[in-house]
């Protein structure tokens, strides 16, 4: 007598198939490993998927936010507009180069970005004196932890395509022309989203996304960056090669830069991911589209809402909020005891321990984004994902709650 053997369900899974592993093997029968034919091969499809003049590839998403800072020449001591509401990835990219990131509040349907402030924050920090002051954090420290005088400026706008769907960029690119910054769109959840019909990673100066084996492609580790600037171009792809500009030998940097460069086997591995792009967004939508049906009818839970200017989500999580009042702590031990495993969605950036203490922020500062951190659940998610999957996790989630 055989016993069927419970239904698992893992948090994520990447969907690789044999082209995937051949792609990878056949870079290790070369000698090339690093700068080879694969980075050029996967830089390729991204220039034809977003119809950009550039893409580079880098090591991680991070690497890729890292250089549009360096491209955008934000400084020590610049202000840059962002959200609160995202991995912490997206404000870190700005402490590495001691920029001050002025945190704003977010869309309560969306979790991206409010754009309304985004234009209140660049009109006000514009005009310096005590209209900034109320954008500003309570402290700014440089590395010593002494307070530091501003004397730079807004240079930016960095926003985030959260959990797949973009931010509302025609208003966040009015107001990035009405004051003279630049747009740095954190696509890196967001792979083959589109906002009004156009492509994420477009709707900035600078694009990037990322290939975590959660992320809509793989890379295993990995980031792209994509751009019609040409200077920032030539200079992001020197950057990520420890600053060797064109024409530099092996021993020569033009550049400070960094080892940010993607190696050939995860190239492969995303060359080979990209051509099957269209098939893993498909995949993804059919099950975000299963639990949208089931979640339905459970009392407590909103399942994610889409806004009417986003043509296409590109489910890269599922994140529902769970009604005020449960205790999420408690909801999600409970699920984890019936093998269920759910994560918090996200932890605020400003309430992050090295940004209050370095910053001063306290809870209550950016309302908003502490409400749906307090109440974002991911559930498990991928594009391998089957329906009696998705059906015991609603099925589980009914019954605990």
């Amino acid at each position: 007598m055989s016993l069927t053997p419970p239904l698992r369900v893992p948090m994520s899974s990447p969907d690789l198939t044999a082209a995937e592993r051949a792609a990878v093997l056949a870079v290790l029968e070369t000698s090339h490993l690093s700068m080879g034919s694969r980075i050029e091969s996967f830089e390729a499809a991204f220039r034809a998927h977003t119809g950009l003049r550039h893409a580079i590839a880098v090591n991680s998403g991070t690497a890729g936010l890292h250089l549009c800072v360096r491209a955008a020449d934000i400084r020590s001591g610049d202000w840059v507009i962002t959200t609160p509401f995202s991995f912490v990835a997206s404000a870190n990219a700005l402490l590495f180069e001691n920029a001050v990131p002025v945190f704003v509040d977010v869309d309560e349907r969306s979790g991206n970005i409010d754009p309304q402030q985004v234009a209140a924050a660049a009109r006000d920090l514009s005009a310096g004196g005590a209209a900034a002051q109320r954008w500003l954090p309570r402290r700014g420290a440089d590395a010593t932890g002494r307070l530091t005088p501003h004397k730079r400026g807004v240079k930016a706008i960095l926003a985030v395509d959260v959990f797949g769907q973009p931010a509302d960029y025609d208003r966040l690119q009015a107001t990035a022309r009405a004051h003279n910054l630049r747009l740095i769109e954190d696509s890196c959840e967001a792979l083959g989203a589109a906002y009004k019909g156009r492509a994420v990673g477009t709707l900035g100066d600078y694009g990037v996304f990322a290939f975590y084996p959660n992320k809509q492609i793989t890379t295993g580790e990995g980031g792209l960056i994509v751009t019609d600037d040409d200077n920032a171009g030539q200079l992001m792809r020197a950057l990520r090669n420890q600053g060797r500009a064109p024409g530099d030998t092996w021993l020569q940097h033009t550049f400070l830069g960094y080892n940010y460069r993607l190696d050939e086997m995860s190239a492969a591995l995303g060359a080979a991911q990209m051509q099957r792009l269209e098939e893993l967004l498909r995949k993804r939508e059919q099950v975000a589209q299963c639990y949208r049906a089931r979640l339905g009818r459970i009392p407590g839970v909103q399942p994610p809402q889409v806004e009417p200017f986003t043509t296409r989500v590109s489910w890269f999580v599922y994140v529902i909020r769970i009604e005020r009042g449960i205790d999420r702590a408690v909801l999600a031990q409970r699920l984890a005891q019936r093998g269920i495993p759910v994560r918090p969605y996200f932890l605020p950036i400003h309430l992050q321990p090295y940004m209050v203490e370095r910053f001063g922020y306290q809870p209550g500062d950016f309302p908003v984004t502490e409400d749906l951190g307090a109440r974002g659940l991911a559930l498990p998610f991928s594009g391998v994902m089957s329906e009696e999957q998705v059906d015991l996790v609603c099925r589980t989630l009914e019954q605990v709650l």
